[in-house]
């Protein structure tokens, strides 16, 4: 069973219950002197602990979405993604491999409640190879919009993160079904992925010397594998990029970098350059212009400002980049014609509870921006 199935957590809450009642039903009998007694009270007490402690981590990996699988939480997931293409034909670069039906009123009919459809991705010229999900409304089944093209957001969770999570933690699908119904924003179609498309490594999306062109995969791979396979429109400004914490830090600077591409980039609880820790190893490799580069502060100071339209989130109390977050707002509203909006809330930590509520704005301002070029 999969380290994220139901079945897993329910066996291990149940096993935590039965080893607490067993050890109070036994503890009278284990409370005579000796060495059994002592081993017996220390084993109990150690299984009990380890169970609930393991009990707790799946369930918060449930909520949160930190690790897609066994091998993914033991660290034995060790292949970098990479598709290597002899005969340059190769197949199709995007290929459906599974649907599931959104959590909605009338969900189980796609031209009420949209679709949620599992693909492969495969990169055209970086040959990495990612699973992701992809969000169409409802709209985009229903027969008077069969030849109307959609605008699409890529939706990246932090690190390690799991794209499922984008679905069933943060509710990206239902929040955007709801927005539409309400009127409040356009249908859109939302291409949900991690952004460590080369797991383990985080690669803080760079294009790594000698390593996987992260950058580049999202920046050209991914928009032209969707756009060949769905209807998303052709123009320019209809592509639109948004991710939580590590996410968010690829969904700012990929708009920055790329702005011919995304027009609209959102980063909530971002970070503004791409850290060095074992995690992502060497990014640059002695290559100062990319170091620099990866310093969306840097970049902007240094480098023509981009037409792009950016959104930055933080709390006054319970995030770390709160600070941060105000100096970067100051520096892009100096730097036309580069759009700044934000949300501040006044207190929200680094976590699910506090990027749900800043979605339904953020889908809302994107869905706008993307509509205005």
């Amino acid at each position: 069973m999969g380290l994220t199935s139901d079945n897993v957590l329910v066996a291990a809450i149940l096993l935590a219950v039965l080893l607490f009642v067993g050890t109070v039903w036994l503890w009278p009998r284990l409370a005579r002197r000796g060495w059994r007694s002592f081993s017996g009270r220390i084993g109990l007490l150690l299984a009990t602990q380890v169970v609930v402690f393991a009990a707790v981590g799946l369930s918060a990996n449930q909520a949160f979405g930190f690790y897609a699988s066994w091998a993914d939480l033991f660290g034995r997931e060790t292949g970098e993604g990479v598709v290597v293409d002899h005969d340059g034909t190769g197949g199709a670069p995007l290929r459906v491999v599974g649907t599931q039906e959104v959590k909605v009123a009338g969900g189980s009919r796609p031209h009420v409640g949209g679709q949620i459809q599992k693909i492969e991705i495969v990169g055209r010229t970086t040959h990495i190879a990612t699973p992701a999900y992809v969000y169409l409304p409802p709209e985009y089944f229903q027969p008077r919009y069969r030849t109307r093209t959609f605008p699409a957001a890529a939706v990246l969770t932090g690190y390690p993160g799991t794209a499922e999570a984008l679905i069933k933690g943060l509710h990206y699908p239902r929040t955007a079904h709801e927005l539409v119904r309400d009127g409040a924003m356009r249908p859109m179609i939302l291409v949900m992925l991690r952004p460590t498309v080369a797991p383990p490594r985080d690669t803080e999306c760079v294009d790594i010397p000698g390593g996987p062109q992260t950058e580049s995969f999202f920046a050209r791979d991914l928009p032209d594998a969707v756009s060949a396979h769905y209807r998303v429109g052709g123009k320019p400004g209809r592509w639109g990029i948004v991710g939580d914490s590590t996410g968010g830090y690829c969904a700012l600077k990929l708009a920055v970098h790329h702005p011919e591409v995304y027009a609209a980039g959102a980063g909530l609880s971002a970070y503004y350059r791409a850290p060095l820790d074992p995690t992502t190893g060497d990014l640059f490799h002695g290559n100062d212009e990319l170091r620099n580069s990866a310093d969306l502060r840097w970049y902007l100071r240094h480098r023509p400002a981009p037409d792009t339209s950016l959104l930055v989130s933080s709390s006054k109390a319970g995030e770390a980049n709160y600070r941060e977050t105000l100096e970067f707002i100051d520096l892009v509203k100096s730097k036309r014609p580069t759009r700044i909006s934000s949300v501040i809330l006044d207190s929200g930590g680094h976590n699910f509870n506090t990027w749900r509520r800043e979605i339904p704005g953020t889908l809302e301002w994107m869905s706008g921006r993307l509509h205005e070029r």
